[in-house]
């Protein structure tokens, strides 16, 4: 089955022009704006998947951080179809994208949580 990491990670990284990863970089402050993908729970089936993905968006600004954020969001709940070798059938929302503290007080971060269904291609 397909790696919701691997799967959505770079299709951040190709659709909004951003540093995409599964874990945040020793040089996160360098590279913003960093869009974070990491699975944190969700069943498995036979035939599919349906992860729960916290996509965290860390940037030099409180706006920019928002409006990434949102951006995400927006193109997430419309997001269908073969990405990455599997095929999403459908992304919900559980929770929009919130300020969430980071421990460097000059990166801003917005973390929203998903539920993506998916099978393999």
């Amino acid at each position: 089955m397909a790696d919701i990491e691997a799967v959505l990670a770079p299709w951040v990284e190709a659709t909004f022009d951003v540093f995409g990863c599964a874990e945040t970089p020793a040089d996160l402050a360098e590279r913003l704006p960093v869009v974070r993908v990491e699975r944190i729970g969700g069943p498995d089936e036979r035939f599919a998947e349906h992860p729960r993905v916290a996509v965290d968006v860390f940037a030099a600004t409180a706006d920019e951080a928002r409006t990434l954020a949102g951006q995400i969001r927006d193109a997430l709940l419309f997001l269908r179809g073969p990405v990455n070798g599997a095929v999403v059938r459908s992304v919900r929302c559980d929770a929009g994208p919130s300020r969430q503290p980071w421990a460097n007080e000059t990166v801003y971060r917005r973390g929203a949580t998903y539920t993506v269904s998916l099978r393999a291609a």
